[in-house]
């Protein structure tokens, strides 16, 4: 296997030699996605590192923590944690993995083609946030499932997966049981990016920037209610209603 290197201002790749160009897509990609959340966030991390992986095995011995992550997710939104992060490093499979490894349920090639952007938002929110990782550690990690609504939903919203991911959060919601609300870790995946689509049709971008910037304790309630700005209660009540019109399509 031959290693090669890309670059671009903000970013660079290491990968296949097979996988320059779609590299040098990729990173053009992500300094357009860069741009946009500097409109929204104060901090937008550059000199990041990508590693673009030719198999999920090799993705998993790269970084450990996401198998540990699946785990706790449940096996319907597995399929889409495609990546990980670190604080000056991406993971991601390589382009032609990303597809093998779609579905046949419609979304699904798209919203995994997105994961490089899914991602860098992943360090994007941890810049912004020092209450979430990266970096990870035991207890960095049980924050991040914690608040896996919040991670997984923000970096879902902001890299554009939610509108794909419409039909798999429907099979959800027929197949399985009632989410939580916020969605638990299990739900993150493919619910969590739902909270964040409702508040930025309240609220705007902004509102959605600062939910994920920023923790109130005790919990996920409080969260919910300082962004809507209004009870977590009536919050889930709209929530329970788009997911209903979601299940019906």
């Amino acid at each position: 296997m031959s290693w090669v290197e890309s670059h671009s201002p903000s970013f660079s790749a290491r990968h296949e030699e097979h996988d320059a160009d779609a590299a040098a897509e990729m990173l053009a990609q992500l300094e357009r996605f860069r741009i946009r959340l500097d409109e929204r966030f104060d901090v937008t991390p550059g000199e990041i590192s990508v590693v673009m992986h030719p198999s999920p095995g090799a993705l998993s011995l790269a970084h450990p923590w996401l198998p540990l992550a699946r785990m706790f997710t449940a096996p319907a939104g597995r399929r889409y944690m495609a990546g990980w992060f670190a604080k000056r490093e991406i993971h991601v499979l390589a382009p032609d993995a990303l597809e093998a490894r779609a579905s046949a349920v419609p979304g699904s090639r798209e919203a995994l083609l997105l994961t490089p952007r899914h991602e860098y938002a992943h360090v994007v929110v941890g810049a912004n946030n020092p209450e979430l990782p990266p970096p990870f550690t035991p207890g960095t990690f049980r924050r991040y499932l914690r608040w896996a609504w919040l991670c997984e939903g923000a970096a879902t919203h902001f890299a554009g997966q939610t509108e794909h991911l419409r039909p798999g959060i429907a099979r959800r919601l027929r197949e399985g049981g009632r989410p939580q609300f916020p969605p638990d870790a299990r739900d993150a995946v493919l619910l969590g990016g739902t909270v964040f689509a409702l508040l930025e049709e309240e609220a705007g971008p902004d509102a959605c920037a600062r939910l994920a910037a920023r923790l109130p304790e005790p919990g996920g309630a409080a969260a919910i209610e300082t962004a809507f700005g209004r009870s977590a209660a009536d919050v889930e009540r709209q929530w329970r209603a788009r997911l209903d019109e979601l299940r019906s399509t």
